[in-house]
């Protein structure tokens, strides 16, 4: 019997393969086309958050295998441009991680792009990031700042959740 077979999503699979190899091994979970932020184990989400040299390496190193750049051991080596490319989609990223840390902590509802894979806010980043981009995660109304939070226009808004990012690190090290 035949069997169509959809190169572009083979492709897919091989380069989510590759690229999350070094997390399979340094996080000993398993990563793949469709994993999201919300499968990710606490610590490793920790360990991504923090953005150390480490960290960044592991996100890099995905997001350059995703759009076909190479390792992250390649980034110096690459051009401007898609170092430009790379640092977008990893800052993006870093975003989603974060929001899902603060997610877990109970601190927000729900963020943008939460139904998103890993590999989609990577492959598909210029379709939807200027969207999710311009959204900003919904503060849970059990949270202490919640009633300051909602007197905020929208643009204090997003300035009010970027405050707590350094806050949910230490607690996500604690």
């Amino acid at each position: 019997m035949s069997r169509i077979v959809d190169f572009k999503q083979g492709r897919l699979v091989i380069a989510a393969k590759k690229g999350f190899r070094n997390w399979v091994s340094h996080f000993g979970e398993n990563f793949g086309v469709h994993t999201k932020l919300s499968d990710v184990s606490l610590p490793t989400l920790s360990y991504l958050a923090q953005a150390k040299e480490k960290g960044t390496f592991y996100l890099y190193d995905l997001i350059m295998n995703l759009e076909s750049l190479g390792s992250g051991f390649d980034f110096n080596e690459i051009s401007a441009k898609s170092k430009m490319a790379v640092i977008d989609r990893y800052l993006f990223l870093l975003d989603r991680v974060r929001f899902e840390c603060m997610k877990r902590l109970g601190w927000v509802d729900h963020y943008p792009g939460e139904e998103l894979s890993i590999v989609e806010f990577i492959t598909r980043f210029e379709e939807v990031a200027a969207d999710l981009q311009a959204k900003i995660p919904t503060l849970n109304p059990s949270h202490p700042g919640y009633k300051h939070f909602c007197t905020l226009h929208a643009f204090d808004q997003e300035a009010y959740i970027r405050r707590l990012i350094p806050v949910v690190l230490k607690k996500m090290q604690d």
